[in-house]
This record gives structure tokens, C-alpha cells and sequence, in this order.
């Protein structure tokens, strides 16, 4: 292996550990309030953020107005994410991401499991990383006290 391969490998895994670092800061921005300043600046200007039932939302100013209500609905959540697989292509990557998340729902905070898969796309925007997309694929949302395999999908 010569220098300009090894060079190659690295900027890959430090790319990839970019990427890491942007998920876990949407994380934190979310179990944040969702701080929804935060979160908008982590993705493009034309960025999309799609969450299935909670609507498609285009362009970081579409996302931002979407996030400044969502501590409405969750009042709390604690993201959990793991199992990336990211692709990285020059100044694009792709990734896939498990969700597993405690939260709770509305005025009367009710306890939630929430199970998803995220697939996203990503482009790098100077030295940082950025969502072009994000797509929120539910497994399941379901009271805590029924759990997953009485009730997946809560209202059901």
C-alpha cells in the first residue's frame, strides 16, 4: 500500500467518524427540547426530513418550524442509535442507522417505545458534514405498559 492509498483509508474513517459526530449531535439536539436551531443548522439549505406520520418537511427553514413544536409532541425522548452502515463517495455518503427510543407522548405524558430506521444522505459542506436527507421509517410506536408485540402502532 502506498501513501496516497493509505491517505485515501484514512480520510475515509475520518469522514465516516464525521458523520458519527453529526448523528450524535442531531440526537443530542433532539433529547435537547428539540432545540430546533440546533437541529436545523445540521442539515443543507434544501435538505429534506421525512418522518412518515409526522409529515415531509423541505428546506432547513421547513425542518426548523417542524422541530419548534415537536417538544409538544415528545416532551421527552432519549435517542438511541446504533448499527450505522455509511457509504462515503468524495464530498457525499449515505447511511443507515436503528432508532430504539423511550419517550414520552403529549400533555399527559405518555410512556412510548419508538423503533425506527433511518436512512439517510449526507454532503459535505466545506470541512463539515451536513443531512441532505433524512428518512424516519417506523417499526413501531407503542404504549409502554402493552409494549411491541400486543399493540406496534399506538391508537391501533
Amino acid at each position: 500500500m502506498d501513501l496516497e492509498q493509505l491517505e485515501r483509508r484514512l480520510r475515509a474513517v475520518e469522514d465516516i467518524e464525521a458523520i458519527k459526530k453529526l448523528k450524535a449531535k442531531y440526537c443530542a439536539a433532539c433529547d435537547d427540547q428539540y432545540d430546533a436551531d440546533a437541529i436545523a443548522a445540521l442539515f443543507t439549505e434544501d435538505a429534506v426530513w421525512d418522518g412518515g406520520n409526522f409529515g415531509v418537511h423541505r428546506g432547513r427553514e421547513a425542518i426548523r418550524t417542524f422541530f419548534q413544536g415537536a417538544a409538544e409532541i415528545f416532551p421527552f425522548a432519549l435517542h438511541q442509535v446504533m448499527n450505522p452502515l455509511i457509504e462515503v463517495d468524495g464530498d457525499t455518503a449515505t447511511g443507515q442507522w436503528y432508532l430504539f427510543q423511550p419517550c414520552t407522548l403529549g400533555e399527559h405524558n405518555q410512556a412510548l417505545w419508538l423503533a425506527a430506521k433511518y436512512a439517510e444522505e449526507y454532503v459535505r459542506s466545506g470541512q463539515e458534514w451536513q443531512f441532505k436527507s433524512l428518512k424516519v421509517n417506523a417499526e413501531f410506536l407503542t404504549p409502554f405498559e402493552e409494549g411491541w408485540a400486543k399493540k406496534p402502532f399506538f391508537g391501533q
